[in-house]
């Protein structure tokens, strides 16, 4: 694609990136095929190739209005046009560049302001959410649909975890939300750890990934705490700590992103770059053990529902279908996998309706073959499809650790 970036746009930190990017597009309009919301809304503006138009008269100074801002809100960023992208396009760094500089130039209502930085200010602190989810239950008749289908129906409480010493450590992020919404998940997989002769070094220092303000516009906030995170880790690293495991697909997805992100921080980029390359999903790590060694109690149906930020963004899409299938577990058949589930962090609050309509559609295909239970590996996806109160939906270490004996 041919590109002109305006003198303003030149002077942009990622200006470089987003001109590389958008050359490599050569609109055949293959991503168009698999985008959510295109599918829902039928309009090009709302498809990859269509939004890809509108950064690209950003950057080169186009006048940039509402519409423009909507459009790319509109975007669930789950990256299933990337995978099926056939030029290797960068999108959703090109829609971070995008989204920054259409923020920068269109004033949000107040609503959308105040949403966005309640967002902010709640999700991130662990104390907090959890308080405000406590009060929340107490009103939960009173609350508007869209937040009372965040509130958990029935969390597992949290087991005790193994206190037992290993030779082989790892370190857990333990997440923003997933600690209040789903309180065993991590438990879980510490004692699935535990049993495979692997240790969990405790950091608490670390907290949010970064996600949550990177998202909604506050790039500058959420790199501040990926540094925070970085340096939390690394004295656990240097003793020999193995990897940083995640059981919420989500957060890995973006840790990953920290060594391109932090590429040019002369203070940053070198640790970075190795807290990306030692990032793992709990799915990777359990599927290089002895599994076979585990001796599970294998009932019931599972529907398997793939996030994107696990399929398409850490190209892991199968592998929580394998390990369940290697622990004897029986699978039912999911029309249409690679499509989102309207989660997509805090899309589902910020886009309710747009959310709400894949959900169901999501479901719909997931319940297809009749599952007694659908399993998933991010905290979002899961209390968003939950919220419908059709099929429980639960993480699957929690399934699996339950089917030991």
């Amino acid at each position: 694609m041919q590109t002109n970036l305006s003198d303003e746009a030149k002077c942009l930190p990622r200006a470089d990136e987003a001109e590389r990017i958008l050359r490599s597009c050569v609109h055949c309009g293959f991503c168009t095929a698999t985008c959510p919301t295109y599918q829902l809304l039928g309009d090009e503006l709302d498809g990859p190739r269509g939004r890809i138009y509108l950064i690209k008269q950003v950057l080169e100074g186009e006048p940039v209005t509402a519409k423009t801002q909507e459009h790319l809100d509109r975007c669930l960023t789950c990256r299933n046009c990337e995978t099926t992208c056939p030029s290797g396009v960068r999108y959703h760094d090109l829609l971070d560049i995008g989204r920054a500089e259409v923020e920068r130039q269109v004033p949000r209502p107040l609503g959308e302001r105040l949403l966005r930085e309640g967002l902010r200010q709640v999700v991130p602190r662990p104390a907090l959410f959890e308080a405000l989810t406590r009060t929340a239950k107490v009103f939960r008749p009173l609350l508007p649909a869209p937040l009372r289908e965040k509130l958990p129906r029935a969390p597992q409480a949290a087991k005790p975890r193994p206190q037992r010493l290993h030779r082989r450590q790892v370190l857990l992020l333990e997440g923003c939300v997933q600690p209040t919404l789903s309180p065993n998940t991590n438990a879980a997989a510490t004692r699935v750890l535990d049993r495979l002769g692997i240790g969990v070094t405790p950091v608490r220092e670390a907290g949010c990934c970064g996600a949550v303000d990177y998202h909604l516009n506050a790039q500058a906030t959420g790199l501040a705490r990926a540094r925070r995170n970085i340096d939390a880790w690394w004295p656990a690293l240097e003793a020999g700590a193995e990897a940083i495991v995640q059981t919420a697909s989500g957060c890995g997805a973006f840790v990953r992103d920290y060594g391109h992100l932090l590429k040019d921080d002369p203070a940053y980029a070198v640790k970075a770059a190795r807290v990306s390359a030692l990032t793992r999903d709990l799915v990777e790590v359990l599927g290089q053990e002895p599994l076979e060694t585990l001796a599970v109690r294998a009932e019931g149906r599972l529907a398997v529902h793939c996030p994107c930020t696990l399929q398409h963004a850490q190209k892991l899409g199968g592998a929580v279908e394998a390990l369940l299938t290697r622990l004897g577990f029986s699978l039912t058949p999911v029309p249409d996998g690679h499509l989102c589930c309207g989660s997509a962090g805090t899309y589902s609050l910020t886009q309710p309706a747009l959310s709400r309509q894949l959900r169901d559609h999501r479901l719909d295909a997931l319940e297809s073959g009749q599952p007694d239970l659908i399993v998933t590996a991010n905290i979002g996806c899961q209390v968003h499809l939950d919220g419908a109160g059709r099929t429980p939906v639960r993480h699957w270490i929690e399934h699996v650790e339950d089917a030991l004996t």
